[in-house]
């Protein structure tokens, strides 16, 4: 690093908490919408294995994507990525944002290493994303197990929710996505943060963007296993008033219980892993990537023309 880049990196570094926050909702939006793009058709796939009782396999995974092609065409395949967009940004924009401010406000890592504190921020900021925009993700996980000729877009999803099931029905399955935002960010983040950290001390130098990837990837292959079974739950709350009307009443135990006694502890509640395990860190490893080179871009820019 040549003394003009740490001088501007040290520009970077002194922007006030606001201009950081707002550079970071940009990034973050930004970074959030090319890693969900980047495997729309798998997750679209993912979820209706999730919430049928149908066992998942490969063979069955390329059925569902080709009759899916066949019957309504290619871009049927990214059916609910415009309301998974409408979710995914804000959330990713919360997500990372909030991330950077509890770090700060927690002190992690600033003088000595802090394990337990790096965990934590990661599942504040998830839960903190959660919160936020869970009807959003209610809209979009029925998007894609319906057709249009159930509903045509997201405005008619949410005229549907309101008119049968209440405000209620926008945060159905709150209470246990809650429960599995706490360990996926928390896993995700601290995975992600100490992989960089340890590159940082072994290379002493800054991971590139190909290494920020393959930690990232490693990071959401973490998350994701820890938090599965709850992904499950909440798929099938968010779902059963059109799928399952009879499990639309059960509670988070009761439906976990169910699911056990009919289609078995690791076929019913880890249904779909293995294709999470190649989704999900690609999408993980997306995002991190892209949201720590927008981020870095964006506030260089900013001081680029205003700190001349």
């Amino acid at each position: 690093m040549t003394n003009s880049d740490s001088i501007h990196d040290q520009k970077i570094n002194s922007l006030s908490t606001k201009k950081k926050i707002l550079t970071s909702l940009v990034a973050g939006s930004l970074a959030g919408a090319v890693a969900k793009t980047t495997i729309a058709p798998l997750d679209r796939a993912k979820i209706n294995f999730q919430v049928r009782k149908a066992p998942f396999s490969y063979e069955a995974l390329l059925d569902f994507l080709h009759s899916d092609y066949s019957r309504y065409g290619f871009r049927n395949l990214w059916r609910g990525n415009t309301a998974s967009m409408v979710r995914v940004m804000p959330s990713a924009a919360i997500n990372f944002t909030s991330h950077e401010q509890y770090k700060r406000i927690l002190n992690v890592d600033r003088k000595c290493s802090t394990p337990f504190k790096r965990f934590l921020a990661g599942s504040l900021a998830g839960s903190t994303a959660a919160f936020f925009t869970y009807p959003l993700d209610i809209a979009r996980a029925r998007m894609a197990v319906t057709n249009k000729s159930q509903f045509g877009n997201l405005v008619e999803i949410f005229k549907e929710t309101y008119k049968f099931e209440g405000l209620r029905g926008f945060y159905r399955g709150y209470t246990v996505s809650l429960i599995g935002a706490l360990p996926y960010a928390g896993s995700a983040y601290f995975v992600y943060e100490t992989l960089k950290i340890f590159h940082r001390n072994e290379k002493k130098k800054e991971p590139r963007p190909i290494e920020r990837m393959i930690y990232g990837a490693i990071a959401g292959a973490a998350g994701q296993t820890s938090s599965y079974p709850f992904d499950i739950i909440r798929r099938r709350m968010q779902t059963a008033f059109i799928l399952n009307k009879h499990e639309s009443d059960l509670g988070i135990l009761e439906l976990f219980s169910k699911i056990i006694r009919h289609e078995g502890f690791i076929k019913g509640l880890y249904k779909g892993l293995s294709m999470n395990w190649i989704k999900g860190p690609i999408a993980a490893g997306v995002g991190f990537m892209t949201y720590d080179i927008l981020q870095y871009f964006s506030r260089k820019t900013y001081v680029n023309i205003f700190h001349q």
